[in-house]
């Protein structure tokens, strides 16, 4: 948090810095009000480009066995900007190599652990671990305390979805 601060203050001073230099080549003919304008656009401008490059900053440091399954983009009152370009506040992700499959009754059961990234103060990262049915097209939570699916979960799951189609690929 502290680096990003002092980024923004960078980036203002920056911009600053341009203000005065066309103040300057115009032979002071532009109101001095320029200078802290452009210094607030220059913050402003940084902290556009900082949450919109979120998810791709997050997503580049993702091994390359982790599929983004999901995106949550939102539009914000405070950052009217978002009501034209939605900004990506939250994904989800599975890792591939962690995929357990196995064989029950003839039917396709994966085991997965879905991790789901958001956008905040803080940065936060949760997991939960899964159980898909490939055939019946049912998706299980699993508890943490005792690894047992919890049957209050369950879930149809759409074969369309990207979540379904990174697990079961061959369904």
């Amino acid at each position: 948090m502290i680096w990003h601060l002092i980024a923004a203050a960078f980036a203002g001073l920056g911009a600053a810095g341009v203000g005065l230099l066309l103040r300057f080549i115009s032979g002071n003919r532009l109101p001095r009000w320029v200078v802290p304008v452009f210094a607030g656009l220059g913050m402003l401008a940084y902290q556009i480009h900082y949450e919109y490059s979120w998810f791709d900053a997050k997503r580049e440091q993702l091994p390359e066995s982790a599929t983004v399954v999901s995106t949550q983009q939102e539009q914000m009152l405070w950052r009217p900007w978002t009501y034209l370009f939605p900004m990506t506040t939250a994904f989800d992700v599975v890792d591939q190599d962690s995929l357990v499959r196995s064989r029950i009754g003839g039917e396709s059961l994966v085991e997965f652990i879905l991790y789901r990234f958001e956008k905040g103060y803080q940065d936060r990262v949760t997991h939960q671990a899964y159980l898909i049915n490939c055939a019946a097209r049912e998706k299980l939570p699993i508890s943490e305390e005792n690894r047992q699916p919890d049957l209050s979960g369950l879930q149809s799951i759409d074969e369309s979805t990207s979540l379904f189609q990174a697990i079961c690929p061959d369904a």
